[in-house]
């Protein structure tokens, strides 16, 4: 979805004194049931997200970890003048955040690191199995967690109407809660992620099933009435329905705390959308990130084309500007980029800011090894670390003021026998093709690319649901050649019809890399 965003007036910086509105975790205003606790302080201009630690007083307190101070007051969201910020043990906090998913602890712990070297401040999750372990990682770099709570949806299956069930959950996640709550890290929760995204038998977006969003009110209840307190907020996918999804789940949900949305090419029209679907609370961004897979070109027979990571990069920073860096609502709380880690949804590197290094198996280059899987996803140790793809440095430099030291390599197209993927590439079986791939680096760097050939998923997943990805095949490579600015693959086209996909992976041997690829046909004359 895209819209013109109506300019809206910059508000003026507060003054350093009035009263402070203070919306302790589970009261909201403009709800019923409202309590207000007014209190008086200093300077309080500080709001929303900042570009650079020093544009924010207490900008760095997203390093603060350890147990809470005796009399500390966990998390609040402050209103004054109608800005909003949160304030962690009495202090600004500025959400400089990503979503971070690893597939076990030790790829948890090294991407948390990564985050805070990057100056991010916070992190979400999304799988209540890695709770314990995203904590154990936050409170070790001075993170925060925005706690998901892994509340089912319609769309993953779950039924609303059968009590029991309900009953069920309301049950494990409560307890959940319960157990971690005291957690110093906590910076909130996500009660339930995109409940709203839920479909119709001919495939149409439809607002979710009223009884979805009763569950969920009983377990905000039950989050808000504990003690320390959290904010509590659901995360709504930006559909077609958005609007009218949040305002049906506040009916049912009059003390949330604060509300989230999800959008990618929709980022730039969140602003708007939020202000005007819910007029009386603050907002975050959960989800931002590349282009998504159902917002881009697809070939003619139906398969989406990904953007090389240089545009990607470019993309995210250009869609940011309006709605992340340069907030004109007052309202914004922070924004979570999209994915700090690796997740396969239609390519193993559509969305996430790493390359994950159990991938890439049997690569045509002329480097090590790299993990190898069999048919059932079985894999082997790679020698390799996770990379960094550009859009990881376009968020240090949005975070910190300042590129890393050193920035990864950019991809700027790619092509096969000279054609585009918009071209919609079919191949007869054993033909002979050059690949190119199209690459800058801003050190100049030797650049290592290594190209992986992989059929197309299978099983195409909705929202976000799990996809299996599938296994590297191998290469019958002719030539291959690297160049500062380039790299080519001479191969033989696969004898079995069918679709493929050709990636291009080019590391600059200091943890960063480009990727492309492209997808193809392989079809009898």
């Amino acid at each position: 979805m895209s819209q013109r965003i109506r300019a809206k007036p910059r508000r003026p910086a507060l003054a350093s004194s009035g009263p402070l509105l203070v919306l302790v975790a589970g009261l909201a205003t403009g709800h019923p049931a409202v309590h207000a606790v007014e209190r008086s302080t200093g300077s309080e201009a500080a709001h929303g997200v900042a570009s650079d630690a020093g544009d924010v007083p207490g900008a760095d307190l997203g390093k603060v970890a350890g147990p809470l101070a005796e009399g500390a007051v966990g998390v609040r969201i402050v209103e004054h003048g109608g800005l909003y910020r949160i304030d962690v043990d009495g202090e600004p906090f500025v959400v400089r955040g990503a979503g971070l998913e690893g597939r076990d602890a030790a790829q948890v712990e090294r991407l948390a690191e990564a985050l805070a070297d990057a100056g991010g401040t916070a992190f979400r999750t999304w799988d209540p199995a890695q709770a314990e372990v995203a904590l154990a990682a936050a409170r070790r770099h001075g993170l925060r967690v925005l706690v998901g709570l892994g509340v089912v949806t319609e769309l993953g299956g779950f039924d609303y109407a059968d009590e029991a069930a309900v009953a069920r959950q309301h049950a494990a996640v409560t307890a959940f809660v319960d157990r971690h709550r005291s957690h110093p890290n906590v910076l909130g929760w996500v009660v339930a992620n995109e409940p709203n995204l839920s479909f119709g038998a001919d495939g149409a977006p439809r607002v979710a099933d009223p009884r979805v969003y009763e569950a969920i009110a009983k377990i905000v209840e039950h989050v808000q009435a504990g003690l320390p307190r959290h904010p509590a907020t659901v995360a709504f996918a930006f559909t077609s329905t958005i609007a009218e999804d949040i305002r049906t789940a506040l009916e049912a949900l009059p003390t949330l705390d604060f509300i989230s949305l999800q959008g990618y090419g929709a980022l730039p029209a969140i602003p708007e959308v939020a202000t005007e679907a819910a007029p009386g609370l603050p907002f975050m961004v959960t989800e931002f990130g590349a282009l998504g897979h159902w917002e881009m070109p697809k070939t003619d027979w139906g398969r989406e084309i990904e953007e090389p990571s240089g545009p990607k990069a470019d993309g995210v920073v250009a869609r940011m500007t309006p709605a992340v860096t340069d907030d004109q609502t007052g309202r914004l709380l922070g924004a979570f980029a999209f994915l700090w880690g690796q997740k396969q949804e239609r390519t193993p590197t559509w969305y996430g800011l790493f390359v994950d290094d159990v991938d890439d198996a049997r690569a045509a280059d002329a480097g090590d090894a790299q993990a190898v899987s069999d048919d059932h996803g079985r894999t082997t140790p790679s020698r390799r670390t996770m990379a960094r793809i550009a859009t990881v440095d376009e968020l240090t430099r949005i975070w910190t003021g300042r590129y890393p030291s050193n920035r990864a390599p950019r991809a700027l197209s790619i092509t096969l026998d000279a054609r585009l993927p918009t071209d919609s590439v079919r191949l007869a079986p054993g033909a002979e093709v050059r690949a190119r791939v199209s690459l800058e680096d801003a050190e100049d760097d030797a650049l290592d690319t290594r190209w992986i050939l992989r059929r197309e998923v299978l099983r195409r997943s909705d929202g976000g649901m799990p996809e299996v990805t599938p296994p590297a095949i191998d290469i019958v490579a002719l030539e291959t050649v690297s160049r500062a600015t380039e790299a080519t693959l001479a191969f033989e086209v696969p004898t079995a019809p069918g679709e493929y996909r050709l990636f291009a992976h080019s590391r600059d041997g200091h943890g960063g890399v480009a990727t492309a690829n492209f997808p193809f046909r392989v079809e009898l004359p």
